[in-house]
């Protein structure tokens, strides 16, 4: 309730009530509803630019993105994990497959290369976390460059070990004949007194004595060229391609066992000792070719002998004896 406000009346020496104006009256309600009012504007304004009023899609929008946020802490944590495991791989892929297969290994700078030329990320840019999500889209895709230059890695690596193991089964690797059928190594590789002419001459080749009819077999994979008696000196004889440069050859046979053009694998049974051709008694002359040269067969035995076998054959091939042929 307002007060009510008096002034003294001198002429009538006495109090009169002081009644305002109308308009004055009008004019500070006016003034006090707009003040009311702009209080009011202002009040909404704050509210609506903090956080201390939102409404339920706005809850629900930023717990969204705090969750999204939390999503990609988390994606790249199993980022780092990735790296660290794909790490390892290129590793052991450089310097270990790559490594025993003689082939070059993959410089990191190809393996963890960007993408360049045109912005890839540029549709991501513009948004509060644009700077996280550029940056794990990157990240993301140079993992999965690195996953395809190592799965061609391997591919390659797999194709290697493939061709590493048909060399090494190609190569002439066992002795033609078994031990328990041999009398003894006659002759070996290497400067020999010519059964008939006396004369010193080079010995291309091994002479292994043994009975006529003793089973000859393959010192490697490969291909049957030659199963003829058509070549000077060396009689009935079978010359198997083993490719990589590698021929063998298995001469003065009493029998074929294989024809030409036929497969052959290490071990195969191919042909019987005899003494066709130039020959002084049933032997087999077994040579090896690399690259169209003759060389000591002696170097070639690893797959059948033991250490003193070797030794032993060695020792017997290295003497300048009489060769058979």
């Amino acid at each position: 309730m307002s007060k009510v406000k008096y002034y003294y009346d001198p002429d009538t020496l006495s109090y009169r009530k002081i009644e305002p104006e109308k308009s004055k009256r009008y004019r500070n309600i006016a003034f006090f509803i707009l003040g009311s009012c702009l209080f009011g504007f202002l009040a909404l304004i704050l509210l609506l630019n903090t956080n201390l009023v939102n409404t339920p899609r706005e809850l629900s929008l930023s717990r969204e993105v705090k969750n999204y946020e939390l999503q990609y802490e988390l994606l790249n944590k199993k980022m780092e994990q990735i790296e660290e495991v794909l790490g390892n791989i290129e590793d052991r892929d450089n310097n270990i497959y790559r490594l025993y297969f003689e082939a070059n290994p993959i410089p990191d700078e190809q393996r963890k290369a960007g993408f360049g030329g045109i912005n890839r990320y540029k549709s991501l840019e513009g948004f509060n976390n644009s700077e996280m999500i550029v940056s794990t889209t990157k990240r993301l895709d140079i993992i999965k460059k690195q996953m395809a230059i190592q799965s061609k890695s391997l591919d390659e690596i797999t194709k290697l070990a493939e061709e590493k193991e048909k060399l090494l089964m190609s190569i002439p690797a066992i002795q033609p004949i078994n031990n328990e059928d041999l009398k003894r190594m006659a002759s070996g590789y290497g400067w020999r007194s010519d059964p008939f002419t006396k004369a010193r001459k080079m010995h291309y080749g091994m002479d292994f004595t043994a009975p006529k009819g003793t089973p000859i077999y393959a010192a490697g994979d490969g291909k049957i060229t030659r199963a003829d008696n058509n070549s000077s000196g060396y009689g009935k004889h079978i010359r198997i391609e083993h490719g990589y440069g590698y021929l063998s050859l298995y001469a003065h046979l009493s029998q074929y066992n294989v024809k030409k053009g036929q497969k052959v694998k290490r071990g195969d049974l191919i042909g019987f000792v005899g003494s066709t051709g130039r020959s002084e008694a049933p032997h087999l002359h077994y040579e090896v070719w690399k690259d169209n040269d003759r060389i000591n067969p002696m170097n070639f035995y690893y797959g059948s002998l033991s250490p003193e076998e070797f030794e032993n054959m060695l020792k017997f091939a290295n003497q300048e004896n009489q060769s058979l042929d």
